[in-house]
């Protein structure tokens, strides 16, 4: 008979992703608002070195673009320290520098300019396996220092007031097992952006995005991932009385790197 608590492990994160669904579907109920959609492609490449037992050096920089991949859509890169706190728990604080532009339909500037963002950020990584499936969940708070035009005139942003932002991510990675190479898994995540603080706009929902990929051990210490993104972000801004939303979908591509930089690793290595 199944343990009480494997049973509370399998459920929980199925029950956040089920909320985040419908609330979703309880937001697009409403009809109060503007539409628009975008065909995007985000290339991302992540490595983590490790640099001893408990502390790790994380780096990511994500290239994403509108069309697919003809135009732009924002620029990031982000840096973080690992603080392995057990083996399930994993905690991480860091910069990332963003510079959006003004794509689409409707740019999220209301200037129709690209604008940078700073920001912090903190992370607590919650990871346990069931069976053949590994699950994570991942809280995130974010402060952002979003660069805005006091006037039309101006080249540089003049203004970086605070946005307060928390995240929630539930990540599966499917091991098939069977006839399936072992090298192969698949993934899926759903994770949900809420703003909050006294300079929140209209978006108190800030986005959510889905993700479908097809993973691949390509060696020791390389992964790659591949597939569908789904993405609903809300503008900070109301227009003519009405909320924006923008509906984005298209393809995404992991290079995920991992590289053991300890003493004792190394000389293994150079014996």
């Amino acid at each position: 008979m199944e343990k009480p608590d494997a049973m509370i492990n399998i459920k929980l994160p199925l029950y956040s992703l089920l909320l985040s669904v419908l609330s979703l579907n309880s937001i697009a109920g409403q009809q109060n608002r503007y539409s628009t959609s975008n065909t995007i492609g985000w290339y991302n490449s992540f490595a983590t070195f490790q640099l001893t037992d408990r502390l790790g050096l994380h780096t990511e920089y994500q290239w994403r673009r509108n069309h697919l991949i003809t135009d732009w859509q924002q620029s990031l890169l982000r840096v973080g320290l690992n603080i392995q706190m057990n083996p399930r728990v994993l905690a991480r604080f860091g910069y990332a520098w963003i510079e959006t532009y003004p794509y689409g339909e409707i740019p999220l500037n209301s200037m129709g300019r690209d604008f940078t963002e700073h920001r912090i950020y903190e992370m607590l990584q919650l990871s346990h396996k069931e069976n053949r499936v590994d699950i994570s969940h991942r809280f995130m708070l974010e402060q952002r220092f979003l660069g805005k035009y006091s006037s039309p005139g101006l080249e540089e942003e003049d203004q970086f007031p605070l946005l307060n932002r928390m995240r929630y991510m539930v990540r599966f990675r499917f091991q098939p097992g069977g006839s399936f190479p072992e090298k192969l898994y698949g993934v899926l995540y759903d994770e949900i952006f809420i703003g909050f603080g006294k300079n929140v706009g209209a978006n108190i929902f800030d986005q959510n995005r889905l993700g479908l990929m097809i993973g691949f051990q390509a060696g020791k210490n390389l992964r790659l991932e591949g597939g569908y993104l789904s993405q609903i972000v809300q503008y900070g801004r109301i227009i003519d009385g009405k909320n924006v939303f923008q509906y984005n979908s298209g393809l995404i591509i992991n290079a995920l790197f991992q590289m053991d930089l300890r003493k004792n690793n190394f000389s293994d290595r150079e014996r």
